[in-house]
């Protein structure tokens, strides 16, 4: 017999991987205005957050 689905178990793990993306995508975000401010030429494609080199 086949097994009930648990969809609010698929729903809180499809939450939690976009929670995920939310949040690498606003430190990503953070990590180019403070590098900006302190003068980096952030539009440089060589240019990398720190800590993803």
């Amino acid at each position: 017999m086949a097994r009930k689905p648990n969809y609010a178990f698929e729903r809180q793990e499809r939450e939690k991987a976009e929670a995920q993306k939310a949040a690498k995508k606003a430190a990503l975000k953070q990590a180019r205005k403070e590098a900006k401010a302190r003068g980096e030429d952030v539009d440089d494609p060589d240019w990398a957050p720190p800590g993803e080199e």
